[in-house]
């Protein structure tokens, strides 16, 4: 049961790198892809369940996260892990002129998983994106807070109010190249 309901909350978190939104085309689509490219590569890092019934337990992830060659978006492959227990993790978003970006987590909510269904690169350094399943509503923050340290916020809707329940923060793990500088 712990398994299952840790799943199903580091859904919000796998999915955590992915989405956007079209502000005036040509600026927007520039500042998407920018934030997209920086996601490229390997990433793992800690994280912890902050609020609710599993308050406390720590987690560690992988991610190798990729982009479309004809469409603006992401994908990430990877897993995580608590003490014994290791949960394969996928997620995917590409352009929508809908809603900006959406995708799933996992198998989306038709599934065992989520579905992203909108989406918001707020600046080449951050992206907010809504996340649901059945009756759970969510918000996800990913912050670049340098070319290699994401941090991530999941957040969930109680009543009025906006729960953080998930951080985590990913570090860069390999040598892909961020804007136009490969790094040493």
């Amino acid at each position: 049961m712990k398994r299952s309901i840790f799943s199903k909350i580091l859904a919000f978190g796998a999915s955590a790198m992915i989405a956007s939104s079209a502000v005036a085309p040509a600026l927007s689509a520039e500042r998407d892809s920018l934030f997209f490219k920086s996601i490229e590569g390997t990433w793992t890092g800690a994280g912890e369940i902050v609020a609710g019934k599993y308050k406390g337990t720590k987690f560690n992830c992988t991610f190798a996260g990729s982009t479309p060659t004809k469409k603006l978006g992401m994908a990430l492959d990877g897993g995580c892990r608590v003490g014994v227990f290791t949960q394969k993790m996928s997620a995917s978003v590409i352009q929508s002129s809908s809603v900006g970006y959406k995708g799933q987590f996992q198998d989306g909510a038709a599934g065992s998983g989520l579905d992203i269904v909108a989406g918001n690169v707020v600046n080449d350094r951050k992206v907010v994106f809504s996340i649901h399943r059945n009756d759970l509503r969510g918000v996800m923050q990913a912050r670049m807070a340098s070319d290699d340290t994401m941090n991530v916020t999941i957040s969930v809707r109680v009543e009025n109010s906006m729960v953080p329940v998930i951080g985590m923060s990913l570090q860069r793990v390999d040598d892909t190249a961020v804007g136009a500088i490969a790094r040493q």
